[in-house]
């Protein structure tokens, strides 16, 4: 049997205690830590291996009448596509790899979080007026739901369940940096 331990937190100016186990939070920690980095590391290798690939294709033709941010993907299609084109695919890649060993946690699921907020952005087919609409309802799809699971993982520090970041936070330069502890976790 695991072992139960209470949480008492302070969310939004209510008092809150719930019951939890930590032998399962674990568990579900690391899980949803690798699962969430193999979704990014599949999205980001499967562009860095393909030399033929380019955002340009979806940045110029595939965003939704009526996006709120049209003109802010077609300058990044055309004018900025050799800065977009690796920062996507590596930064999927790095971050998913990063994730599903538990490496500078907090630092890659931050970006993979901020990454996943620009492709929803993208799929945006109006403004705030229109209630936020995207292709599969109103205001929440995949991409909210992907940023808020990262956001999730760093701030558990998931990197620290069976992953790199719990031997990293041992050596003593990070011990002595406390910048670079808060990349860790």
């Amino acid at each position: 049997m695991s072992e139960t331990n209470t949480m008492d937190a302070e969310l939004f100016g209510r008092s809150v205690s719930f019951d939890y186990s930590e032998h399962w939070v674990g568990y579900s920690l690391v899980i949803l830590r690798v699962v969430m980095g193999w979704v990014l590391f599949q999205g980001g290798i499967t562009k860095v291996l393909d030399p033929s690939w380019s955002a340009r294709g979806f940045l110029l033709n595939a965003i939704p009448e009526g996006n709120p941010l049209g003109g802010l993907w077609m300058t990044l299609g055309t004018d900025y596509i050799g800065l977009i084109d690796p920062l996507n695919a590596w930064g999927l890649t790095l971050a998913g790899l990063a994730l599903m060993l538990g490496a500078f946690v907090r630092w890659s699921a931050f970006w993979g979080a901020i990454m996943m907020l620009f492709y929803w952005a993208a799929a945006l087919q109006g403004g705030l007026l229109a209630g936020l609409p995207i292709a599969h309802g109103w205001v929440v799809d995949d991409h909210i739901v992907y940023a808020a699971l990262l956001f999730g993982l760093g701030a558990f520090g998931a990197g620290r369940i069976l992953g790199v970041d719990a031997y990293l936070e041992k050596m003593a330069f990070i011990q002595n940096n406390e910048w670079v502890k808060s990349l860790l976790g």
